[in-house]
């Protein structure tokens, strides 16, 4: 004889998450990998002068950064120019703090090593500059390093 069955609805089968984190932690890696990640943002205007002999920093874990200039923001901020430390204006005065601060930040053996990056725009009057290495010395940060783009010998010249 021929026996009839009820139909039994069929169930959709469950969704699998067992791939699920695998497909995160390449997402992951691919943003980690392709991100650039810039501490400080520039708010002032740094356009830096020519130089002929010019090395490249090997250990930038070391190296602090100073930036003078005029603020990229003129309508807000004015035209004199300012000192930038991490990411906001300062006065000249403040540079002790700031170093200090650098130093509680590195590792206790590098702190010797601090390395000072002054990036100024090559319209800067020498005289702020003057000023920041005194603030430098009193704070005891005597590797004091110049940011400069390379150029051609004739090009340092013109400027003269």
């Amino acid at each position: 004889m021929i026996s009839f069955r009820e139909k039994v609805p069929k169930k959709v089968p469950g969704l699998s998450t067992a791939s699920l984190p695998d497909i995160i932690f390449m997402l992951l890696f691919f943003f980690m990998i392709s991100t650039t990640i810039r501490e400080n943002p520039m708010i002032v205007r740094v356009r830096p002068p020519s130089a002929t002999e010019v090395q490249k920093m090997e250990k930038k874990s070391l190296v602090s950064y100073i930036y003078v200039g005029k603020p990229g923001n003129e309508a807000r901020f004015g035209t004199v120019t300012r000192i930038q430390l991490n990411d906001a204006f300062q006065p000249v005065e403040n540079i002790g703090e700031f170093i200090s601060k650098e130093r509680e930040d590195m590792v206790e053996s590098d702190r010797n090593r601090l390395i000072v990056s002054i990036k100024a725009d090559k319209d800067v009057e020498m005289g702020i500059i003057t000023d920041i290495k005194q603030e430098l010395r009193k704070a005891e940060a005597l590797i004091i390093n110049y940011s400069a783009a390379q150029g051609t010998r004739e090009a340092v010249f013109d400027n003269f």
